[in-house]
């Protein structure tokens, strides 16, 4: 039987979580005076130092135009340097500087309290399990999109 109220979907449901905390998070962060597109290109950094700006673009589901603009916001802030891609001359990979980092312990910081508000009431076991169903549900999508790349995109027309 079809879902029919959102509370009781997956995708509306992890949606509206992720909304929720990227907009406390943002409440937050405002006094380091970071826009949400900035602190996410930081956050998104810190985990993969030296991507290219492609690769980031991708990762924060933004056009790479925008994402030039976004880095060189960030470099002149001192923030994130550019460094020429010795596979590829007409690219750059990305790193943080050290400056970057008292401004990225800032952030660990309160994303620690936004993510200890959001797990309010929840018992260090069901967080754990939260965690843990969450890791599986990102891994079966995953899977389903490296299978779907591999054998191609669905035919087009009714199935019967």
């Amino acid at each position: 039987m079809p879902v029919h109220d959102p509370d009781q979907s997956i995708g509306f449901l992890i949606n509206d979580v992720a909304r929720l905390l990227r907009r406390n998070f943002d409440r937050r962060v405002r006094p380091l005076d970071l826009s949400q597109a900035q602190w996410q290109a930081l956050a998104y950094l810190s985990r993969q130092e030296g991507v290219n700006q492609i690769t980031l673009a991708e990762s924060l589901e933004i056009q790479p135009i925008t994402l030039a603009r976004l880095i060189d916001r960030l470099q002149e802030a001192g923030w994130v340097e550019r460094r020429p891609d010795p596979a590829d001359r007409r690219a750059f990979k990305l790193y943080l500087t050290p400056m970057a980092q008292p401004l990225l312990s800032q952030m660990w910081s309160i994303a620690m309290e936004t993510r200890e508000d959001a797990m309010s009431g929840l018992s260090v076991a069901a967080r754990s399990d939260l965690i843990a169903t969450l890791r599986t549900v990102k891994s079966n999508l995953l899977a389903a999109e490296h299978d779907s790349v591999i054998s191609g995109p669905a035919p087009q027309g009714r199935q019967p």
